[in-house]
């Protein structure tokens, strides 16, 4: 997988977290991954058309994920309901289209799909033929899992 393909997001997931949370961001080890994934309690899927094509999951704990709602919502955060699902769902939205943006000044012209998120951990999501750069990404919340499963297409 390109260089090009991963750095805008995990730019781009570093300037989000750091904004929305106000916390420290650190980076754990990336790996390379072979489909199926097993989704998290909380995982976002974003498709991706274009030059670049593919998905980007976005994958965490239920507490991770209702920490960082409550830190971009300055409440508190008790139950990962709709709310919090749709408010996490965003994160990734922005993320993703922040990183979109960069692969197109990159010449990697592509577009976003609207956000899902599956709930529920132990749910096999294949990215079919295309390995996953999977980046750990450590806040005091938890982890978040960024996973970058993009293919050049001409």
């Amino acid at each position: 997988m390109k260089a090009e393909f991963v750095n805008p997001f995990v730019s781009a997931a570093y300037r989000v977290l750091q904004t929305e949370t106000r916390t420290e961001v650190t980076k754990g080890q990336v790996t390379l991954e072979d489909s199926p994934l097993v989704s998290d309690e909380v995982t976002v899927l974003i498709g991706v058309v274009g030059r670049a094509q593919g998905l980007v999951l976005y994958g965490m704990s239920e507490r991770t994920a209702k920490g960082i709602v409550g830190a971009m919502t300055g409440e508190a955060i008790p139950v990962f309901d709709a709310m919090a699902e749709s408010a996490i769902a965003e994160l990734g939205n922005v993320i993703t289209g922040l990183a979109s943006g960069d692969l197109e000044r990159a010449g990697y012209p592509c577009k976003i799909a609207p956000p899902s998120v599956v709930v529920g951990k132990g749910t096999s999501i294949s990215t079919l033929n295309i390995k996953r750069l999977v980046i750990p990404l450590y806040t005091k919340f938890g982890e978040l899992q960024v996973h970058v499963a993009l293919r050049e297409t001409y």
